[in-house]
């Protein structure tokens, strides 16, 4: 009850003697340390505002042109030639200050258009993507002038969303170029009659209906998974306290997020930062189906699902055997201490209090089907204790799972512990996640943790980010007292967190169920296997001169013709981010150059290392064209949404979007290296993430390349599929890894130079 009352700043009673008044000191200080935090966010804001939207100038620079140009009008010359006169003339104040006033007001114009002018130059210049096509090691004078201006036009100490309004627009390639291109990707996988067929629909398409639908792309153009923990390390055995250093961790990110101070992604040119904005914060929110598109928004609505974004939230909902919590991460206007956190942690570990009925499965609507949640949640959920609760659910900062299991690498099956700790932080039990937040953190009984991240809102990167920072925070800077708890004192005079209430009727329990009966279905199904491959990495593919992507790629290839006895449709995820409000692109990785090297190296030809590199150009060449805006897939969706908006059938379109990718894979990137030191520290490797497969008899597989020594890989499958199998696919993926390696060792000679060296030498003894 003291809680209560301390939760309640005032406080009147009417009696017969008249009204009797209480005031909560206490109260009414947390709520004016709370109100003092939150304007202080708003002003931070503000100023980040300003600062972002004079970039590259700064606003100290608005006060150099003033005293600039007044400094000039003093020496009797006029640099605005007679416009300050001008606006004098319109100016209703005493003639003393006309001059001054109308020096200060051109200034600004003059300010202002040089912002404009230096913002249009560099939008310009990061429109040019010619560097990306140079040889390694050979940089053209275009390039170079390039990257001096570049330099020139970008400014100093960017903050995290300076570059958004410099950065060029998505392009939209031509018609002809994306069916070419498809066509050339498309040949190799299917036979002479479905070629032709294809083509005759393709020039169809290309000559009539392709057009139109061009014009309407290009109109719209002007308008407008899971990650674990590290590998070898677990930094703490207690639950709590580990909770306690991980969500402080979060927390500190999202303060770094608000005031902008993450410095940008920078690859040669700044990386688009957009999708940073809705990490917290965020949920997505179900809708009920529609058979229209909507061409404006240019989004495909089977499912009306929205994403709703808060500016800011102070607690954290609380997943614990059954139960939901409010937990408050602020403290009289200040942020939580770890020990603080974890003290309250274990004040929800050891709440002995039962579920609600129909609470402890609530979560499994969130991972059914998206009509029934759409239903039940406007049915059963908006009004009354069920919508408050849901709501704090949702306008949470985040949602935090906590697990009674224990995962990780341990116990006489390390490798197959391995991949039930990652299976459970894709899907855990099917209800003890809440799949619509932006992301779960999952902390398990024995100190591990991990992420489960909802897609839509953003790509993976963008939550590796999130997580490379909390786990170096984690343990590089906050830390553990010996005994394995955080470090800091508590506050007396903390509130523990809040349990949530719930009124679940008989009909929604149903629901419930019917939803958890589908997840199931689908999670067992999942055959899912994690590979950390220590015999070589990045250091060992570059002593090849080839890229690693490209190399792993081809291995990739290699290991499902093994697998298979033939090749399959292959998405790799690129990254649009140059562009502004860039997301992926796709990169069809079988190419007849790589289906031509794995033909010639199972049947012993002696050209094969020609014929690799062959194969590794022309993957970096499409890499870079999907970077660059000259991809295929996403230009061919985006004539598809506009064919179904005009209510137009292209049989060519058609069946382009009904192929199968059989094999999707994905490269998780390692974006802050200088956050880990992998040669003081090796056991601190990070294992990457993975996610499930696209097709019913394909294979899903994300892979990071971590230092210059290790790979580790996710390999997804079903069980149902009996062509399909993740342990079996990972000793292909791993043989082609060291077939390769072998092949293109610097030591072991090239029999195509060497072929062409004698051919030279003949030449010259004739």
């Amino acid at each position: 009850m003291a809680e209560a009352h301390q939760a309640v700043a005032f406080q009147f009673t009417i009696t017969p003697e008249g009204i009797d008044l209480q005031l909560s000191h206490q109260a009414l200080r947390q709520v004016y340390l709370s109100g003092l935090r939150s304007w202080k966010k708003r002003v931070t804001r503000l100023k980040n505002n300003v600062i972002t939207g004079v970039y590259p100038a700064s606003p100290s620079s608005w006060l150099f042109v003033v005293i600039a140009i007044l400094a000039t009008m003093y020496t009797r010359s006029d640099p605005s030639m007679g416009l300050i006169a001008k606006i004098q003339e319109h100016l209703p104040v005493s003639v003393q200050c006309r001059t001054v006033v109308s020096a200060v007001l051109f200034s600004t114009l003059l300010w202002l258009l040089l912002i404009f002018t230096m913002r249009l130059c560099l939008k310009q210049l990061l429109s040019y993507h010619g560097w990306m096509y140079e040889q390694h090691g050979k940089v053209s004078n275009t390039t170079k002038i390039w990257a001096a201006m570049v330099r020139i036009f970008s400014g100093r100490q960017p903050l995290l969303y300076s570059y958004q309004g410099s950065l060029p627009n998505l392009p939209v390639p031509a018609v002809k170029d994306t069916v070419k291109r498809y066509m050339e990707s498309a040949r190799l996988l299917m036979s002479d009659s479905e070629y032709e067929r294809m083509t005759t629909l393709a020039k169809e398409f290309e000559s009539s209906l392709g057009n139109r639908l061009q014009w309407y792309l290009k109109l719209k153009a002007m308008w407008a998974s899971i990650s674990d923990d590290f590998l070898y390390v677990t930094p703490t055995p207690i639950q709590a306290a580990r909770a306690g250093n991980t969500l402080h961790a979060c927390l500190l990110y999202r303060r770094k997020l608000n005031r902008e101070e993450i410095k940008p992604v920078i690859l040669n040119v700044p990386l688009c930062a957009a999708q940073c904005e809705r990490i917290f914060n965020t949920t997505r929110i179900p809708g009920e189906e529609t058979g229209k598109a909507r061409f404006f928004l240019m989004f495909v609505c089977v499912y009306l699902d929205s994403l709703i974004h808060w500016q800011d939230s102070e607690y954290v909902a609380v997943f614990h055997r059954g139960r939901y919590f409010r937990l408050w991460l602020y403290h009289a206007g200040r942020m939580l201490s770890p020990r603080e956190i974890e003290h309250q942690i274990q004040h929800i570990l050891d709440d002995p209090s039962l579920p609600a009925t129909g609470e402890a499965k609530l979560a499994a609507l969130t991972a059914g089907d998206r009509i029934p949640w759409a239903q039940a949640r406007k049915e059963f959920f908006s009004s009354g204790v069920n919508k408050r609760s849901l709501d704090c659910i949702e306008k949470a900062a985040f949602f935090v799972a906590l697990d009674d299991d224990e995962q990780g690498m341990m116990g006489d099956d390390p490798a197959g512990n391995l991949d039930r700790y990652a299976k459970s932080l894709l899907h855990g039990k099917c209800y003890d996640r809440w799949f619509d937040k932006s992301f779960t953190v999952v902390l398990y009984k024995n100190g591990k943790n991990g992420l489960n991240a909802e897609h839509s809102w953003a790509d993976a990167p963008i939550m590796a980010h999130v997580w490379e920072y909390v786990m170096t925070t984690d343990c590089f800077q906050l830390g553990y007292t010996e005994e394995g708890h955080c470090k800091g004192d508590v506050a007396s005079s903390l509130p523990p967190p809040t349990r949530l209430t719930w009124d679940i009727p008989a009909e929604c329990q149903e629901r419930i169920e019917r939803s958890l009966a589908v997840a199931q279905t689908l999670a067992d199904d999942v055959d899912f296997h994690v590979l950390p491959i220590q015999d070589f990495g990045k250091g060992s593919i570059k002593k090849c001169k080839i890229s690693p992507d490209a190399f792993i790629q081809i291995a990739l290839q290699l290991a499902y013709y093994r697998n298979r006895g033939s090749f399959t449709l292959t998405y790799e995820a690129s990254m649009t981010r140059l562009f502004r409000e860039g997301r992926t692109e796709t990169v069809r990785s079988c190419t007849s150059e790589s289906c031509t090297f794995v033909r010639a190296l199972e049947g012993g030809e002696e050209v094969c290392r020609h014929l690799f590199r062959t194969a590794a150009e022309k993957h970096q060449h499409l890499y870079r064209m999907a970077m660059t805006g000259g991809g295929i897939d996403r230009h061919l969706f985006c004539l598809y949404i506009v064919s179904k908006y005009l209510g137009e059938e292209s049989p060519f379109l058609k069946e382009v979007l009904s192929e199968t990718w059989r094999l999707s894979t994905s490269q998780t990137p390692l974006q802050q290296v200088e956050l880990f030191d992998f040669v003081n520290h090796p056991d601190y490797t990070t294992c990457g993430g993975g996610f499930g497969p696209v097709a019913d008899d394909g294979y899903g597989v994300s892979y990071i390349i971590i230092g210059e020594n290790m790979i580790n890989l996710h390999i997804s499958c079903k069980h149902s599929c009996p062509q399909t199998d993740s342990h079996k696919f990972g000793a292909d993926i791993k043989k082609a890894l060291m077939d390769l390696l072998e092949l293109m060792s610097p030591e072991k000679p090239d029999p195509s130079k060497a072929e062409q060296n004698h051919s030279k030498n003949s030449k010259k003894d004739l």
